[in-house]
Parts: structure tokens; sequence; C-alpha cells
């Protein structure tokens, strides 16, 4: 390259490094002057504050004294807390630790950890879910909701005129959860009145445990009522029985016919024992003596008495109906020959009078059995803690209603100067601004606070906003 060439280079060279110079001096004095400027902004902000501490001091003092009329207006309420132990299992729970005994016996301490979890993977893809959940199901039920509204009048205590909204209303003030870890539930009662939040949340509890009794769906429950009905039943059928058993008895003088028969047997045997040995010795007599010798007829009466027992013992023949019947109706138990006949009719009295007393007492020893695996099966309701009367309100957090009416007064003057500003900086170039002012004033003018005769609400309206509107007037003529 020749000399002129590089010459020329070089003076370009020169001439685009005075350029790019020059533009950072350009770029570094306008920062700075944009730093100059935000600095005298944030000056000018503070000395419009300071000027103005008088009335931001006053906003926050009238915002102190609304938020604390605000938090002592607002009606106390206060809550109580009732904890529940989590139900029993029952069947479930029984079903899911065989599972996991079951798949725990693939190995040792591999086996186990592996057959929980199956035991748990089990259980969530039948739909076997904490059991604490039917607890707070039911609490948040309509039959148990309507209850507690019916008991405490809580439509007039809400001041709702359906039931609809009343259960809106209560469902707002209660709080139930359960813990998962534990299944602990927890019921939370908000009322203006600490004594009808414990009763509402005791409500709550007795009403649980009424309604989870009373909806018992178990197989145990079932066979118990199953037997209840048939007991009802068995025991009827038995009454009848007995009845039947007892008037037969009765009628027939018939208490107990093979006991009967045979001690029948043996005196009938007894009494022709004696009578032939009677009439033994009568013969013989006849032979010694006449027929009308005292011996002889005593012997004679004594057999005929023996016959006449004898008879009477084994009833009478066919041909000897009619005496037999007069004999019968004198006679204390019945005849030899009518027990065959009663024998039958008694047995079968006296068999379904048994059978119904062993099923009677069957079906009453398996109703025992089911009541008490009924009781076992159905969730109780153990309280943990009980709900007490609370003696320190839960609502409203007056300290904090004070102090963030304060900070939104503050807030709200500070925005306030700051607007005020902004606007009266462009409203004399803004056409729109001008014209808002206009209209403002025209309609202060026609407004009755607007007259300045000294009376009315336009009186009061200025004293109490002139201590701001001398503060006003005095920052405006520090600017």
């Amino acid at each position: 390259m020749s000399e002129p060439s590089r010459s020329l280079a070089t003076e370009a060279r020169s001439r685009e490094d005075i350029v790019l110079a020059q533009a950072n001096i350009d770029t570094l004095q306008d920062e700075v002057r944009d730093l100059e400027l935000a600095r005298d902004r944030a000056v000018a902000s503070q000395r419009l504050l300071w000027r103005n501490r008088r009335f931001i001091f006053r906003a926050t003092a009238m915002g102190i004294l609304i938020s604390t009329l605000i938090a002592f207006l607002i009606p106390k309420r206060f809550q109580t807390t009732a904890r529940l132990m989590p139900p029993d299992q029952g069947s479930s729970g029984m079903g899911l630790a065989m599972m996991a005994a079951a798949s725990g016996s693939i190995g040792s301490q591999a086996g186990s950890s592996l057959g929980s979890s199956l035991g748990s993977m089990a259980g969530d893809l039948l739909g076997l879910k904490n059991s604490s959940d039917l607890f707070i199901g039911v609490l948040q039920s309509r039959t148990v909701l309507d209850d507690v509204i019916n008991k405490f009048d809580l439509k007039k205590v809400y001041w709702d005129r359906r039931m609809e909204d009343a259960r809106d209303d209560l469902q707002k003030y209660t709080t139930v959860s359960a813990d998962r870890k534990s299944g602990i539930i927890t019921i939370q009662v908000v009322d203006k009145s600490p004594t009808r939040a414990a009763d509402m949340a005791a409500e709550y509890i007795n009403e649980l445990n009424f309604v989870v009794t009373l909806l018992n769906t178990s197989s145990a429950h079932r066979e118990r009522v199953f037997l209840e009905d048939r007991l009802i039943q068995v025991k009827k059928d038995l009454e009848g029985a007995e009845q039947d058993f007892s008037h037969f008895a009765t009628k027939n003088t018939a208490l107990d016919i093979p006991a009967q028969g045979r001690a029948m047997i043996e005196a009938a045997g007894t009494l022709e024992g004696e009578l032939i040995a009677a009439q033994t010795e009568l013969e013989g007599l006849k032979q010694i003596y006449a027929d009308g010798n005292v011996r002889v007829r005593s012997v004679q009466a004594r057999v005929d008495e023996l016959r006449r027992q004898l008879e009477k013992n084994l009833g009478s023949k066919s041909g000897q109906v009619g005496a037999a019947n007069s004999q019968n109706q004198q006679s204390l138990y019945p005849s030899m020959r009518e027990l065959p006949a009663l024998g039958v009719g008694y047995a079968d009295l006296y068999r379904n009078t048994k059978i119904q007393e062993i099923v009677f007492q069957t079906l009453t020893q398996q109703f025992e059995l089911a009541k008490v695996q009924e009781a076992k099966e159905t969730p109780s309701v153990k309280v943990l803690d009980s709900p007490d009367v609370p003696g320190k309100k839960s609502f409203p957090p007056r300290l904090l209603i004070i102090v963030l009416g304060a900070m939104l007064a503050i807030a709200g003057s500070v925005s306030w100067l700051f607007g005020k500003r902004t606007w009266d900086e462009t409203a004399q170039e803004d056409p729109q601004k001008i014209f808002a002012q206009e209209v403002i004033h025209t309609i202060r003018a026609r407004l009755p606070w607007g007259e300045t005769n000294g009376s009315g609400p336009g009186s009061t309206t200025r004293k109490v906003w002139t201590p701001f509107r001398r503060s006003k007037e005095h920052s405006d003529s520090d600017v």
C-alpha cells in the first residue's frame, strides 16, 4: 500500500474514534441528567410529603378512628373445637391386615415391606378409603345439618327465611376436617355465643352417633334384625303350642301319658293279683261255710270291690260305654283303655312344644351373639376432646384492623398528594382536565353543602375539612 493510502485510512479511523467518543460523552451526559432529574424528583416528593405532614397525620388519625369504630362494631365470634378418634376399620381393616399378612409371608424383611405395600395398593384398588371420611360425610349431610338448625333455631340466628340459606350459613361457620396421618376428626364451630358454639359442637357429635347407629348396614346388623323378627314369631308359636298343650292336659287330665300308663299297668297288676287271691280265699270258704256266713259275705264283698276297681282302671268294653263314661266323669285320671287314644294327641302337642322351645333357645343364643357382633362392627364415636365454652374471641382481629386502617389512610393520603400534584402540573395543558374542573366547580356550587351562608351540611363539611384546606394552602404557598 502506498503512503497516501495509509494516511487516508489512519485519518478515517481517527474520525470514527472521535465520533464514538462524542457519542459516549453524550450518553453519559444524558444519564447524569436523568439521575439529577430523578434526584430532584425524589427531593421534591420528600419535600411535598414533609410540607403536608399535618394532612397525612390528620388522615392517619381519621383512618385509625374509622378502623377502630369498625373493629368494635363488628360482632365478636367465638370458636370451639372438638376432636374425635378415628372409627374402627372393621371388616375392611381386617381384610387389609389379612392381605398384608399373606403378602408378608413372601420373605423376611423384604417380604414384610413388600406385603405392606401390596396391602396398601390393594386397599387403593378396592376403594377402601380412610373410614374417617365416613364420619365427615355424615357430619356434612343434610340430616345432621337440619337437626342442628332446628334444635338451635339457626334460621332466626342467621336471619334466613329458607332452609337452604341456613344450611349454607351453618356450613360457612362450621369446619370439619380429618388428619390424613392419624385419622383424628376435628370439628370447629364459630358462633356469636360461646355457649351456643359449644352446644352446637356437642349436638354434631350426638347426631353423628345417632345417625351412624341408625343407618348401620353391616352383615351383623342385618342378621340381628332378622333374628329379632324371627324371635317374635317363634315366641308367638311357642306360646300357642304351650296353650294348646295345657288345654289338652287340663281337659283330659293327661299330665304325663307314658308315666301314667306305667303307673296304671302296675296298679292293674296289683289289683289283679289281689282279686285272684280273694277269689281263691272265697272258693275255700264256700266249701266250708254256707253262703250266708259272715266270713263268706265279707270276702265276697272284697272280691266285688276289687273287680270294680279293676274294671274302673282298665276302662269299659264296647258294651259298657255308658257305665264307663259315668265312671270316668267321677274319676280324676283317664282309664287305661283311653291312654292309647290320648297318647297320640299328647305326643303331637308335646313334640311341637319341645320343638318350639328348642328353636326359641337356639334363636335367642344367636340373637345375643349377633348383638355382640353388631356392637363390634358398628363404628363408635369416641370423643378425644369434648367441646368447651371458649373464653376468648376468635374474630374480629381488632388490632390488625386498626393497623390496616392506619396503613390504608397513610397510603391513601400520600397517593392523593401525588395524584393532586400530577393533576395540577398537567391541568393547564390538557383541555379535558380543564373541562372536568369546570364541571366539578359547577356541581359543587349547586350542591346543598356548596352554599356559603354558614348553615346546613355545608358548614359542617367546611369545619371538618378546614384543617386539610389550610394545610394545602400552606403547602402551595411554600411551593
